[in-house]
C-alpha cells in the first residue's frame, strides 16, 4: 500500500475531531484548575469536614513576583481566617447572616471586605504610592470651572451634617479624584468619590450613609497614603450603608 493512500483506510476528519475534543476537554480542566487559585476549596460552617467545589483537584502552587521589589506571593494559599462578627437568623445551611455589632464595620453582606496587604497601591513607573492627598501633590489642582468641595459640609442621607471636606485624594495613574478627606467629629476619614454628589456650591451629599456614620468610618494609619486593606474596608463601609444605614432599607420593597 502506498503511503499516499492511507486516508482510504483512516477517516481523517473524524480523527481530527477526536483530537479537537481531547484538546478542548484538557483546556477546560486546565482553566478550571487555574481559576481555583483563590477561594477554594469551598467550606460549610455547619460541616467542618466539607470541601466542595474542588473538582479535578487544586492547581500546583505558583510563585508570583510582585512589582518594585515587594517580594513574592504564592497561590493557591490557605484562606486567611478572621473572626465572623455575625450569626445566622435561623441555624441551618443557606440562611442569611445578621451582624452582631455595627453592621457597617462587621464585614458582613454588602459591607464585607477581603483581607489584603497593608501596603499602598503603587504607580507602575516609579513605584510610589498611587493615591495621595492633593496637599502633597503641588502640580495638581481642581479645574476652575468645577466646584471645589474643600471647606464645605458633607451631608448624609438623613440630611444631617457629617463633617467638613478638608482635602481631595487623587489617583496619579488614572488622573481623577478617588477620595474626599473629611473631618468628622475630630477624626480624619476618607469617603470614595463615587459615593459623593458635589453640588454647585461645593456642598457634598452622600446617599449611602447618615450624618452620624461619618465619625465611625475607617481611617488611614498614614496621613499621606491609603493601604489596599484600608481601601477595601472604606469601600465596604459606605457600600454597606445602602442596606444598613437606615432601618427601612432592610425591609421589603413592596
Amino acid at each position: 500500500m502506498e503511503f499516499g493512500n492511507v486516508t482510504e483506510y483512516v477517516d481523517l476528519p473524524q480523527l481530527l475531531l477526536y483530537l479537537f475534543w481531547l484538546f478542548f476537554f484538557s483546556l477546560v480542566i486546565y482553566l478550571q484548575n487555574e481559576g481555583k487559585r483563590e477561594g477554594y476549596p469551598l467550606v460549610d460552617s455547619h460541616n467542618p469536614n466539607y470541601r466542595g467545589g474542588n473538582l479535578w483537584g487544586s492547581p500546583k502552587p505558583k510563585v508570583y513576583k510582585l512589582p518594585h521589589g515587594q517580594g513574592t506571593r504564592v497561590a493557591p494559599r490557605p484562606d486567611p481566617q478572621y473572626e465572623l462578627n455575625a450569626e445566622q437568623l435561623v441555624p441551618g445551611p443557606g440562611f442569611p447572616l445578621e451582624p452582631k455589632g455595627n453592621p457597617l464595620l462587621d464585614g458582613v453582606g454588602p459591607a464585607a471586605w477581603a483581607i489584603r496587604p497593608e501596603k499602598p497601591d503603587l504607580t507602575h513607573d516609579e513605584g510610589t504610592p498611587r493615591i495621595i492627598p492633593m496637599r502633597i501633590a503641588p502640580d495638581w489642582s481642581v479645574e476652575s470651572r468645577d466646584p471645589d468641595p474643600r471647606g464645605n459640609t458633607v451631608y448624609g442621607a438623613d440630611g444631617e451634617a457629617g463633617g467638613t471636606v478638608t482635602d481631595l485624594w487623587i489617583d496619579l495613574s488614572e488622573p481623577h479624584i478617588r477620595y474626599l478627606e473629611i473631618d468628622a467629629s475630630g477624626r480624619r476619614v476618607l469617603m470614595p468619590m463615587n459615593f459623593a454628589r458635589v453640588k454647585r456650591n461645593g456642598d457634598v451629599v452622600a446617599k449611602s450613609v447618615c450624618g452620624k456614620n461619618f465619625a465611625e468610618a475607617p481611617g488611614t494609619a498614614n496621613p499621606d497614603f491609603v493601604t489596599l486593606q484600608e481601601e477595601d474596608k472604606i469601600a465596604a463601609y459606605y457600600g454597606g450603608g445602602h442596606l444598613y444605614a437606615l432601618p427601612e432599607r432592610k425591609e421589603p420593597l413592596l
